[in-house]
């Protein structure tokens, strides 16, 4: 696989591992990665986590606005690689790029497609309550996420497992999945495996709204919403106007019955060394790490400390 010519696209820093298997395996011949970004408070220009790691090891990187462009082809022809690998790259690559390479383009997925095909997979599968997802390597095709599959890793989602949690052992493990598959392909052994359409789903961009806590749901689906969102947008709600952006919360196993008094949903029913237990559509659930308008996350007993709720109260 040394010889094997790959030019990588990849921006974030869940694409970083799987480019540094490739850098030890292969010849990566380039890097594409998305432009230089405004960060921050000064809102100066930043580069990828793929960009960073492409400089320290002195391989070309190419930063396209847009990959369809005629000036990128004329690059890709000049680097002639035999294989493209994309992971979380971010462009939809045009039919001209896709059937360039002699060994094609592959994908890594993060998810067991062609359940989450899309841009959110990580945080989908957490916000939906699934049980396991995974990483699944695919030929890459016109569609979004719709080529055939070639080898998956199943992971498991516990019931407490954050969208960040779950990341940091994908990332790792589609390297892994990378280096098979390709390992498979040189070989000879690959099977294709065509993606069943009636099981597919789609997991949408992140938006602001998706994080807008609704407390009449049950609060598993808030719980879930919570972890799943809180490396992103992160999951928010309203308190006397003022926004506060929920990180954690626990699950209370024990059915609360309320004698006198039902609570409203988003109701807080209690604030103490614990947290802010808070009424759902059909529970209660603790909020324990929390975060306001210009001030760092915070434990929710910490908060409390400095911060006075009078009861009765309500978050919308």
């Amino acid at each position: 696989m040394k010889n094997l010519r790959v030019l990588f696209m990849g921006t974030p820093d869940f694409a970083v591992p799987t480019l540094k298997m490739l850098t030890e395996n292969a010849n990566v011949v380039g890097v594409v990665t998305q432009p230089d970004k405004p960060k921050g408070r000064g809102h100066k220009l930043a580069a990828s986590p793929v960009k960073i790691f492409a400089n320290e090891k002195n391989i070309p990187v190419y930063q396209p606005e847009k990959v369809k462009d005629d000036a990128f082809f004329e690059e890709l022809t000049k680097l002639n690689p035999d294989i493209i690998v994309v992971v979380a790259f971010g462009q939809i690559l045009p039919k001209r790029i896709l059937d360039f390479p002699k060994y094609g383009c592959i994908n890594v997925h993060a998810s067991l497609l062609p359940k989450y095909r899309g841009a959110a997979p990580i945080e989908y599968s957490i916000i939906n309550g699934e049980e396991k997802t995974g990483i699944t390597t695919m030929y890459m095709d016109v569609g979004l996420d719709t080529g055939d599959m070639l080898l998956t890793s199943e992971v498991k989602i516990n019931e407490d497992t954050t969208a960040d949690e779950l990341r940091e052992s994908l990332k790792e493990i589609g390297a892994k999945v990378l280096k098979k598959t390709l390992e498979d392909i040189l070989s000879g052994e690959i099977k294709r495996i065509a993606q069943d359409d009636a099981l597919s789903g789609y997991a949408p961009m992140i938006t602001k709204e998706t994080g807008k806590i609704d407390w009449n749901k049950s609060s598993k689906e808030i719980h879930n919403l919570v972890r799943g969102l809180n490396s992103t947008s992160v999951a928010y709600t309203k308190l006397n106007d003022e926004v506060f952006k929920i990180w954690r919360t626990k699950l209370i196993k024990e059915t609360v019955n309320f004698t006198n008094n039902l609570p409203e949903n988003g109701e807080i029913v209690r604030t103490d060394n614990e947290g802010i237990l808070v009424k759902t559509g059909d529970n209660v659930i603790l909020i324990t790490e929390l975060q306001t308008a210009g001030k760092k996350k915070m434990f929710a007993k910490d908060f409390l400390r400095g911060n006075k709720i009078n009861l009765p109260a309500k978050f919308v």
